[in-house]
């Protein structure tokens, strides 16, 4: 557990027999960490972006998250911003010294596809016409 990707691995013994009768070799594995789509190693540490809606994000909630070992419930605070970036403590690679999980939040946006949630949206920039996100 908690082998890094580039490590190796002596099988003593395992390897081709030697010339002229001789003892068998060693045999050298070569550790390669196969990418995940979920989930970017960091070191020790394992980085998953999370999408979050809007509403999870300004009022806070509790969804599930994976990781390596399982989905866990994760408390996001109200008022958090894309890109912020919440630590599931000793969730990353295991091993000897764990890493952590880091949860990085990227806020996503739905579409407006019908009349009422257009509606909706005209109503939220008229809640918060004083507000500008490029300032």
């Amino acid at each position: 557990a908690g082998i890094q990707s580039g490590q190796v691995i002596r099988l003593s013994g395992q390897g081709q027999p030697g010339m002229g009768g001789g003892p068998k070799g060693d045999l050298l594995l070569e550790v390669l960490i196969r990418e995940d789509p979920r989930f970017r190693l960091d070191g020790r540490n394992v980085v998953h972006v999370l999408p979050i809606a809007p509403w999870e994000a300004a009022l806070g909630a509790t969804v599930p998250v994976p990781t390596l070992a399982g989905t866990v419930d994760l408390r996001i605070p109200a008022g958090s911003q894309s890109g912020r970036k919440l630590r599931l403590k000793g969730r990353g690679m295991p091993g000897g010294n764990p890493g952590d999980q880091l949860v990085e939040l990227s806020i996503r946006t739905p579409a407006a596809d019908s009349d009422a949630q257009r509606k909706a949206y005209e109503a939220l920039r008229s809640s918060f016409a004083n507000y500008d996100p490029r300032s």
